[in-house]
């Protein structure tokens, strides 16, 4: 499913203009990047929760030349799935 049919389902189900719909889903889309990447959690109950994860710096190697080299510690986005949502896809 793409964002397009996302908004098209939702302005199907609840009666609304497909832009207005389209300005709720960017708007929630907008906060919860925005409260994510300053470090927020976004939890929705039953879905899930959207966090910011960081990875520590590490070493590896160079896959050419076999040099070692130093990976630097990074944020990533994460996102943990809720029970209810858990429980609905393993039906």
């Amino acid at each position: 499913m793409t964002k397009a049919d996302l908004i098209e389902k939702v302005a199907s189900a609840t009666q609304m203009k497909k832009t207005d719909v389209k300005k709720v889903v960017d708007a929630i889309i907008d906060e919860t990047m925005s409260a994510v990447s300053k470090g927020g959690k976004v939890s929705l109950t039953g879905f899930g929760t959207f966090y910011l994860s960081q990875r520590k710096e590490r070493s590896g190697r160079n896959p050419r030349t076999g040099e070692k080299i130093t990976i630097k510690g990074f944020n990533l986005p994460a996102f943990k799935v809720g029970k209810v949502f858990k429980e609905l896809a393993n039906k």
